[in-house]
């Protein structure tokens, strides 16, 4: 959509100026707002699901466009987050009776922003844009909660199923198999397991040190022996 500014009188583009900066340093609560120096007659937005309705813990995207004629008439408000709701078209278009027979100039842009974060509350299936989403918030609202959920979840919550892509809790992902990288349970295995394999090897290097222990003690009688019979022919010299 083409922009505004070159459209509107002096006066009012500093009314507005004044407004969104007001707007921008003081947020209503759950909203902020990301003025644009370069248009400032296209205001966007992002609204926090509110808490306890199918929306809640996603951010929706949001902007408003200033006509024409603007203050004498409403802006047009768009979600640019896909979102299940009676009062939001296929193409994000906003119905909500601010917007329309119930706007004076008087009202100003935080008051538009507050209503369509309560729209989100308390839908309106009179005024549905989406038929089907005004269908079943009369006729079965647990599954319009469902499907609600469902947009919120793929949308509005970073990534699909609602992950944000943070590290992964520990019992996410593949396991490592049993006993691996865990020495306490290596110790258990290796000393319940292979008992016999030990007490075996034991057994047989006691034998070979025992037998290593006979032989040392012959080596040493020999050494000995030679050792008297050298003394025994000094003496004879």
């Amino acid at each position: 959509m083409n922009s505004n500014v070159e459209n509107l009188p002096p006066q009012v583009l500093r009314l507005v100026y004044k407004e969104v900066t007001a707007l921008a340093a003081d947020p209503p609560e759950g909203i902020k707002i990301y003025p644009s120096e370069e248009d400032i007659t296209e205001l966007h937005t992002a609204i926090e699901g509110p808490e306890g309705t199918p929306f809640a813990g996603g951010v929706f995207r949001m902007r408003l466009v200033l006509g024409k004629d603007f203050p004498a008439a409403p802006p047009k408000g768009y979600f640019l987050t896909k979102i299940f709701h009676p009062n939001v078209g296929h193409k994000g278009e906003i119905c909500v009776n601010v917007l329309k027979r119930d706007w004076r100039a008087e009202l100003g842009l935080r008051h538009v922003l507050l209503t369509i974060k309560c729209l989100l509350i308390h839908p309106n299936p009179e005024s549905a844009l989406n038929e089907e989403a005004g269908r079943l918030l009369l006729e079965d609202y647990a599954e319009y909660a469902s499907r609600a959920r469902l947009l919120t979840e793929i949308h509005a919550m970073g990534t699909p199923g609602g992950t944000s892509g943070g590290p992964q809790e520990p019992g996410d992902g593949p396991q490592p198999k049993k006993h691996a990288g865990d020495p306490n349970k290596r110790a258990a295995g290796v000393g319940s397991g292979s008992t016999g394999t030990i007490s075996h090897g034991a057994s047989g290097g006691s034998s070979s040190s025992s037998g290593g222990s006979s032989s040392s003690s012959g080596n040493s009688n020999v050494v000995a022996k030679k050792k008297t019979d050298k003394k025994r022919a000094l003496r004879r010299l």
